[in-house]
């Protein structure tokens, strides 16, 4: 198995773990939207522990898939979460895959094996500095500052923010792989501790910054984290790590095209919303009563409280019949 064939079964293994984290964080988020949910309550919550050990199995298949492809091969792979959830989530429901989901998922792995042809190249073997890698962090932490501020609403701007921290920590974590796998030099030396606490910092990031962004709803942060992400470490791949795209200037245009056609289909897949259940079905997922593709096949079972017995109707009020004693006048109060 060649490094490219090898990134792209990591890769599609990582997004499925990925995407049943991020319904987990879904519904944990829309359960607390209206709760003081603060971080020792998250921390009390079984759902909130099964999100970040899915996350955690999602990186290390992650970290292996950087491990023999480039940045700009390996991160738009991600789509796939939404493109293999189309067709297990109609099962599911039980119905027909809808014509926009099919053109949703057209769309993404039209653009997807564009990427491919361009991208694809031998395993990875440059590394960022610590002075790089430090300027990439300063840089990535003011952006998601500007973006996160005190007081913005939770949303698409904690959504990008979420992709961006993701996108600069995989590409930070590819330095560590292939600085602690090419065996020239110790295994902890200070660039692969400062790189490695870089990371840590920025996946914890991306993951609370997610949390927040879930609040309303999976559907549409989910596709910005999905499309913040691989134009992140892309650029940081292109600029800094010297990855190249096959075929010049045709390379170039086809990958544009390509990259367009994914985010067609990714933002496609993530609107799409399966009919309604009928009656007697499980309920609804979200806020709104939709269920996302992803929602529909990877999500938490919910157990949804029994109604309680209806209570009987009170009986009508009639007043008591007072007997007329005789020789005795009723006074009208």
């Amino acid at each position: 198995m060649n490094a490219t064939l090898s990134a792209v079964v990591l890769s599609l293994f990582s997004a499925v773990a990925y995407a049943a984290a991020a319904v987990a964080q879904e519904r944990l988020a829309f359960r607390t939207a209206d709760a003081d949910s603060g971080a020792l309550r998250l921390l009390a919550s079984g759902a909130w522990w099964w999100s970040v050990a899915l996350n955690a199995a999602a990186a290390l298949l992650h970290v292996a898939a950087l491990k023999y492809g480039t940045l700009t091969l390996v991160q738009p792979l991600g789509a796939l979460t939404l493109v293999a959830a189309v067709p297990l989530g109609a099962r599911v429901a039980g119905r027909r895959v809808r014509a926009v989901e099919w053109r949703g998922t057209a769309l993404t792995l039209a653009g997807l094996g564009a990427l491919l042809v361009t991208a694809s190249g031998p395993a990875p073997d440059d590394v960022l500095s610590v002075p790089e890698a430090l300027a990439v962090a300063g840089a990535t932490a003011a952006l998601i500052g500007v973006l996160s501020r005190p007081g913005a609403r939770p949303g698409l701007r904690h959504a990008t923010a979420s992709g961006v921290a993701s996108g600069v920590a995989s590409a930070l974590t590819q330095t560590v792989t292939v600085a602690v796998t090419d065996r020239t030099g110790p295994l902890l030396d200070v660039q692969v501790i400062v790189v490695a606490v870089l990371v840590a910092a920025f996946a914890a990031g991306g993951l609370l910054l997610s949390q927040t962004a879930y609040r309303g709803g999976l559907g549409a942060p989910l596709a910005v984290v999905t499309l913040a992400n691989p134009v992140a470490a892309a650029a940081i791949g292109l600029s800094l790590l010297g990855e190249r795209l096959q075929g010049g200037t045709a390379g170039l245009l086809l990958a544009l095209a390509g990259a367009a056609l994914a985010a067609l289909g990714v933002v496609a897949l993530s609107r799409s919303a399966p009919e309604p259940a009928a009656a007697g079905g499980a309920p609804p997922a979200g806020p709104a009563g939709e269920e996302h593709p992803v929602a529909a096949v990877l999500s938490l079972p919910s157990h949804a409280s029994p109604s309680p017995a209806p209570l009987p109707a009170p009986a009508p009020y009639e007043p008591a019949r007072v007997p007329k004693q005789p020789g005795t006048r009723l006074t009208r109060l």
